[in-house]
Protein backbone atom coordinates (compact mmCIF):
# COMPACT_ATOMS: atom_id res chain seq x y z
CA UNK A 1 0.00 0.00 0.00
CA UNK A 2 1.44 3.40 -0.94
CA UNK A 3 1.69 6.23 1.56
CA UNK A 4 -0.81 8.26 -0.46
CA UNK A 5 -3.44 5.53 -0.13
CA UNK A 6 -3.11 5.31 3.66
CA UNK A 7 -5.20 7.14 6.21
CA UNK A 8 -3.36 9.01 8.97
CA UNK A 9 -3.97 6.16 11.40
CA UNK A 10 -2.75 3.55 8.94
CA UNK A 11 0.35 5.62 8.15
CA UNK A 12 1.26 5.92 11.85
CA UNK A 13 0.64 2.23 12.49
CA UNK A 14 2.68 1.33 9.41
CA UNK A 15 5.70 3.15 10.83
CA UNK A 16 5.24 1.64 14.29
CA UNK A 17 5.20 -1.97 13.07
CA UNK A 18 8.42 -3.96 13.24
CA UNK A 19 9.86 -6.38 10.73
CA UNK A 20 9.20 -9.46 12.85
CA UNK A 21 10.03 -13.15 12.62
CA UNK A 22 7.87 -15.34 14.87
CA UNK A 23 9.27 -18.79 15.59
CA UNK A 24 5.92 -19.91 17.03
CA UNK A 25 3.39 -18.77 14.37
CA UNK A 26 1.00 -21.60 15.22
CA UNK A 27 0.17 -19.88 18.51
CA UNK A 28 -1.29 -16.88 16.69
CA UNK A 29 -0.07 -13.33 17.03
CA UNK A 30 3.39 -12.44 18.28
CA UNK A 31 4.56 -14.90 20.89
CA UNK A 32 7.55 -14.95 23.20
CA UNK A 33 9.81 -16.20 20.41
CA UNK A 34 8.97 -13.33 18.07
CA UNK A 35 12.09 -11.38 17.10
CA UNK A 36 12.12 -7.81 15.82
CA UNK A 37 14.58 -8.36 13.00
CA UNK A 38 14.92 -4.66 12.21
CA UNK A 39 16.06 -3.91 15.75
CA UNK A 40 18.60 -6.75 15.61
CA UNK A 41 19.95 -5.73 12.20
CA UNK A 42 20.37 -2.03 12.99
CA UNK A 43 21.78 -2.48 16.51
CA UNK A 44 24.26 -5.20 15.50
CA UNK A 45 25.33 -3.26 12.39
CA UNK A 46 25.92 -0.10 14.43
CA UNK A 47 27.78 -2.12 17.06
CA UNK A 48 30.10 -3.64 14.44
CA UNK A 49 30.61 -0.23 12.83
CA UNK A 50 31.46 1.30 16.20
CA UNK A 51 33.91 -1.50 17.02
CA UNK A 52 35.58 -1.14 13.62
CA UNK A 53 35.72 2.65 13.93
CA UNK A 54 37.35 2.55 17.38
CA UNK A 55 39.76 -0.15 16.18
CA UNK A 56 40.74 2.03 13.25
CA UNK A 57 41.28 5.07 15.49
CA UNK A 58 43.41 2.98 17.87
CA UNK A 59 45.57 1.74 14.99
CA UNK A 60 46.08 5.29 13.69
CA UNK A 61 46.85 6.96 17.01
CA UNK A 62 49.95 9.14 17.06
CA UNK A 63 51.59 10.83 20.03
CA UNK A 64 53.39 13.53 18.07
CA UNK A 65 50.79 15.27 15.90
CA UNK A 66 47.31 13.78 16.46
CA UNK A 67 44.69 14.41 13.79
CA UNK A 68 41.29 16.01 14.30
CA UNK A 69 39.48 12.67 14.43
CA UNK A 70 41.90 11.34 17.04
CA UNK A 71 41.47 14.51 19.11
CA UNK A 72 37.69 14.16 18.92
CA UNK A 73 37.77 10.53 20.08
CA UNK A 74 40.24 11.35 22.86
CA UNK A 75 37.92 14.10 24.11
CA UNK A 76 35.05 11.59 24.35
CA UNK A 77 37.25 9.00 26.09
CA UNK A 78 38.54 11.57 28.58
CA UNK A 79 35.00 12.77 29.24
CA UNK A 80 33.78 9.24 29.96
CA UNK A 81 36.88 8.42 32.04
CA UNK A 82 36.38 11.59 34.08
CA UNK A 83 32.75 10.70 34.69
CA UNK A 84 33.74 7.21 35.84
CA UNK A 85 36.44 8.57 38.16
CA UNK A 86 33.93 10.92 39.80
CA UNK A 87 31.12 8.40 40.27
CA UNK A 88 32.72 4.96 40.55
CA UNK A 89 34.74 4.05 43.64
CA UNK A 90 35.56 0.40 42.98
CA UNK A 91 38.63 -1.21 41.44
CA UNK A 92 37.20 -3.00 38.40
CA UNK A 93 38.89 -2.13 35.10
CA UNK A 94 35.71 -3.05 33.20
CA UNK A 95 33.62 -0.02 34.14
CA UNK A 96 35.30 2.69 32.04
CA UNK A 97 35.33 0.67 28.76
CA UNK A 98 31.78 -0.47 29.47
CA UNK A 99 30.63 3.11 30.04
CA UNK A 100 32.31 4.23 26.80
CA UNK A 101 30.65 1.47 24.77
CA UNK A 102 27.26 2.08 26.38
CA UNK A 103 27.40 5.82 25.65
CA UNK A 104 28.61 5.54 22.05
CA UNK A 105 26.39 2.59 21.09
CA UNK A 106 23.22 4.11 22.51
CA UNK A 107 24.09 7.47 20.95
CA UNK A 108 24.50 5.85 17.52
CA UNK A 109 21.22 3.95 17.86
CA UNK A 110 19.44 7.12 18.97
CA UNK A 111 20.96 9.00 16.06
CA UNK A 112 19.05 6.80 13.62
CA UNK A 113 15.95 8.75 14.63
CA UNK A 114 17.23 11.71 12.58
CA UNK A 115 16.86 9.81 9.31
CA UNK A 116 13.78 10.83 7.29
CA UNK A 117 10.78 8.79 8.41
CA UNK A 118 10.06 7.29 4.98
CA UNK A 119 13.65 6.83 3.77
CA UNK A 120 14.38 3.22 4.76
CA UNK A 121 10.76 1.93 4.55
CA UNK A 122 10.39 3.19 0.96
CA UNK A 123 13.78 1.88 -0.10
CA UNK A 124 13.22 -1.54 1.46
CA UNK A 125 9.69 -1.57 0.05
CA UNK A 126 11.30 -1.95 -3.39
CA UNK A 127 12.48 -5.37 -2.18
CA UNK A 128 9.14 -6.41 -0.67
CA UNK A 129 9.96 -5.37 2.93
CA UNK A 130 7.05 -3.20 4.03
CA UNK A 131 7.78 -2.78 7.75
CA UNK A 132 11.11 -1.58 9.10
CA UNK A 133 11.83 0.54 12.17
CA UNK A 134 15.32 1.96 12.13
CA UNK A 135 15.55 3.18 15.77
CA UNK A 136 16.51 0.23 18.02
CA UNK A 137 16.13 2.25 21.22
CA UNK A 138 12.46 2.91 20.37
CA UNK A 139 11.95 -0.85 20.83
CA UNK A 140 11.55 -1.95 24.48
CA UNK A 141 13.08 -5.31 23.60
CA UNK A 142 16.39 -3.57 22.89
CA UNK A 143 16.35 -1.26 25.90
CA UNK A 144 15.41 -4.09 28.27
CA UNK A 145 18.10 -6.33 26.78
CA UNK A 146 20.70 -3.69 27.64
CA UNK A 147 19.27 -2.90 31.07
CA UNK A 148 18.99 -6.57 32.05
CA UNK A 149 22.62 -7.07 31.00
CA UNK A 150 23.60 -4.21 33.33
CA UNK A 151 21.41 -5.70 36.06
CA UNK A 152 23.23 -9.04 35.78
CA UNK A 153 26.52 -7.19 36.22
CA UNK A 154 25.07 -5.46 39.30
CA UNK A 155 24.11 -8.82 40.80
CA UNK A 156 27.53 -10.28 39.90
CA UNK A 157 29.46 -7.47 41.59
CA UNK A 158 27.16 -7.45 44.62
CA UNK A 159 27.91 -11.14 45.20
CA UNK A 160 31.60 -11.24 44.29
CA UNK A 161 32.65 -7.98 45.98
CA UNK A 162 30.53 -8.07 49.13
CA UNK A 163 30.29 -11.81 49.70
CA UNK A 164 28.57 -12.64 53.01
CA UNK A 165 28.36 -8.93 53.81
CA UNK A 166 25.62 -8.71 51.18
CA UNK A 167 23.33 -10.87 53.30
CA UNK A 168 24.00 -8.74 56.37
CA UNK A 169 23.38 -5.59 54.34
CA UNK A 170 20.05 -6.88 53.03
CA UNK A 171 18.89 -7.89 56.51
CA UNK A 172 19.94 -4.76 58.40
CA UNK A 173 19.55 -1.85 55.97
CA UNK A 174 17.85 0.61 55.98
CA UNK A 175 15.66 0.07 59.09
CA UNK A 176 17.99 -1.92 61.33
CA UNK A 177 18.19 -5.66 62.11
CA UNK A 178 14.91 -5.85 64.02
CA UNK A 179 12.94 -4.87 60.92
CA UNK A 180 14.64 -7.38 58.63
CA UNK A 181 11.24 -8.49 57.32
CA UNK A 182 10.90 -4.99 55.81
CA UNK A 183 14.53 -4.56 54.80
CA UNK A 184 14.63 -7.60 52.50
CA UNK A 185 11.57 -6.75 50.34
CA UNK A 186 12.66 -3.09 50.18
CA UNK A 187 16.08 -4.16 48.91
CA UNK A 188 14.58 -6.54 46.35
CA UNK A 189 12.27 -3.79 45.06
CA UNK A 190 15.20 -1.37 44.89
CA UNK A 191 17.31 -3.77 42.82
CA UNK A 192 14.51 -4.93 40.52
CA UNK A 193 13.54 -1.32 39.79
CA UNK A 194 16.97 -0.55 38.32
CA UNK A 195 16.61 -2.34 34.96
CA UNK A 196 13.09 -0.96 34.61
CA UNK A 197 14.22 2.64 35.14
CA UNK A 198 17.09 2.19 32.68
CA UNK A 199 14.98 0.57 29.97
CA UNK A 200 11.73 2.53 30.21
CA UNK A 201 13.35 5.98 30.42
CA UNK A 202 15.34 5.40 27.24
CA UNK A 203 12.48 3.70 25.40
CA UNK A 204 9.89 6.31 26.40
CA UNK A 205 11.95 9.28 25.24
CA UNK A 206 13.01 7.72 21.95
CA UNK A 207 9.56 6.36 21.14
CA UNK A 208 8.00 9.76 21.79
CA UNK A 209 10.61 11.44 19.59
CA UNK A 210 10.01 8.95 16.79
CA UNK A 211 6.24 9.46 17.03
CA UNK A 212 6.61 13.23 16.73
CA UNK A 213 8.66 12.80 13.55
CA UNK A 214 5.92 10.54 12.16
CA UNK A 215 3.25 13.12 12.98
CA UNK A 216 5.30 15.84 11.29
CA UNK A 217 5.60 13.61 8.21
CA UNK A 218 1.79 13.64 7.94
CA UNK A 219 1.88 17.34 7.11
CA UNK A 220 2.10 18.53 3.50
CA UNK A 221 5.69 18.42 2.28
CA UNK A 222 6.00 22.21 2.18
CA UNK A 223 4.87 22.48 5.81
CA UNK A 224 7.26 19.85 7.19
CA UNK A 225 10.51 21.80 6.98
CA UNK A 226 10.04 24.29 9.82
CA UNK A 227 8.61 21.97 12.54
CA UNK A 228 10.80 19.11 11.35
CA UNK A 229 13.96 21.21 11.47
CA UNK A 230 13.16 22.66 14.90
CA UNK A 231 12.33 19.24 16.34
CA UNK A 232 15.44 17.65 14.76
CA UNK A 233 17.70 20.26 16.38
CA UNK A 234 16.00 19.79 19.75
CA UNK A 235 16.06 16.03 19.34
CA UNK A 236 19.86 16.03 18.96
CA UNK A 237 19.97 17.25 22.55
CA UNK A 238 17.57 14.50 23.66
CA UNK A 239 19.60 11.85 21.83
CA UNK A 240 22.79 12.89 23.60
CA UNK A 241 21.21 13.34 27.03
CA UNK A 242 19.52 9.93 26.96
CA UNK A 243 22.77 8.19 26.05
CA UNK A 244 24.53 10.08 28.85
CA UNK A 245 21.82 9.27 31.43
CA UNK A 246 21.93 5.56 30.60
CA UNK A 247 25.73 5.59 30.91
CA UNK A 248 25.64 7.62 34.13
CA UNK A 249 23.07 5.39 35.82
CA UNK A 250 25.07 2.33 34.75
CA UNK A 251 28.16 3.75 36.46
CA UNK A 252 26.23 4.74 39.60
CA UNK A 253 24.47 1.38 39.93
CA UNK A 254 27.73 -0.55 39.49
CA UNK A 255 29.43 1.74 41.99
CA UNK A 256 26.65 1.03 44.51
CA UNK A 257 27.24 -2.70 43.96
CA UNK A 258 30.84 -2.21 45.12
CA UNK A 259 30.00 -0.19 48.22
CA UNK A 260 28.77 -1.35 51.62
CA UNK A 261 25.92 0.80 52.84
Amino acid sequence: MSAAAMTSGEYIQHHLDHLTVDLTPHLGGSGFWAFNVDTLIVSITLGLFLAGFLRYIASQMRSDVPGRLQNFVEIIIEFVQGTVNESYHGKSQLIAPLALVVFLWIFCMNLMDLLPVDLLPRFLGLFGIHHFKNVPTADPNATFAMSISIFLLIVFYNITVKGFALGKEMLTKPFGPYLFFLNVPFRIIEEVAKPFTLALRLFGNMFAGELIFILIALLPWWAQWLPGGIWAIFHILIITIQAFIFMMLTIVYLSMAHETH
